[in-house]
């Protein structure tokens, strides 16, 4: 019986999130406790990768993290971003997230409708004299440089920030107690074997979204009970209510 479910994400911040009408809805507890947190690398590390960012002329952002972690590097490094610097965001979300560091016009800053940076690429052709810099994570893959450069388009990726385990309190160990664990990411996984090295699944059932984080735990040796998004269930929501349903069925 799934009484109690540990979501590795922060908690939603609207109350309209699908997940709390599955608590109701199912008599569960959900608990949100993400097992990865984002940190900016120090300006010590950035210098060793020899980016000047005054050599750019556009930035492109594929998440809130990046700004974070850009603006506050180019604080520490002391280097002040011209005005007319140009950015370039997956999302609109992300493009209007740029206000908390500067003023926002809207002949500098464009972005993609999808999330997905195939769908910016074509607006960043329409820059082709730009020089592009591409904050990223530690983990990344070469997809953004190799859809830049089928466009011929001058980038430069660097690593800004770095996913980390965000370690368990000796009394979050002690009082672990859960029916159903959900993960989002493959780092998730890696966090979860850190932090509880004997962990032993037992009836614990395990939820991942996306085909790497699926990966992850079959490597880890452990059992997936649910796995998501697929045809009929796109979202974790979806997938989940209906893993629920079954099980209380």
């Amino acid at each position: 019986m799934i009484k109690k479910i540990l979501v590795s994400q922060p908690k939603p911040s609207s109350e309209k999130s699908p997940y709390f009408d599955i608590a109701s809805k199912y008599g569960v507890e959900l608990v949100f406790r993400p097992f990865i947190k984002v940190e900016g690398i120090s300006a010590k590390e950035f210098r060793a990768q020899k980016v000047n960012i005054l050599e750019h002329t556009a930035i492109v952002f594929t998440s809130r993290h990046a700004i974070d972690h850009f603006f506050t590097l180019a604080k520490e490094l002391r280097v002040a971003i011209p005005e007319d610097m140009k950015y370039f965001c997956v999302t609109e979300t992300i493009s209007l997230y740029i206000q908390k560091y500067v003023q926002y016009r809207k002949r500098k800053v464009f972005f993609g409708t999808t999330g997905k940076i195939d769908d910016l690429i074509p607006t960043m052709a329409k820059h082709k004299t730009e020089k592009y810099l591409v904050p990223m994570s530690d983990v990344h893959n070469d997809s953004i440089a190799r859809l830049m450069d089928a466009k011929k388009l001058q980038h430069r990726e660097c690593v800004m920030y770095r996913t980390v385990s965000n370690d368990f309190t000796p009394e979050e160990v002690k009082t672990f107690d859960y029916d159903m664990l959900v993960f989002f990411s493959p780092a998730g996984i890696e966090s979860l074997i850190k932090n509880f090295p004997d962990f032993k699944q037992g009836d614990i059932a395990i939820a991942t979204f996306g085909p790497a984080t699926a990966k992850a735990v079959k490597d880890a040796g452990l059992r997936l009970d649910l796995e998501a998004p697929s045809e009929k269930y796109p979202s974790m929501t979806g997938a989940l209510e209906y893993y629920l349903k079954e099980k209380q069925g």
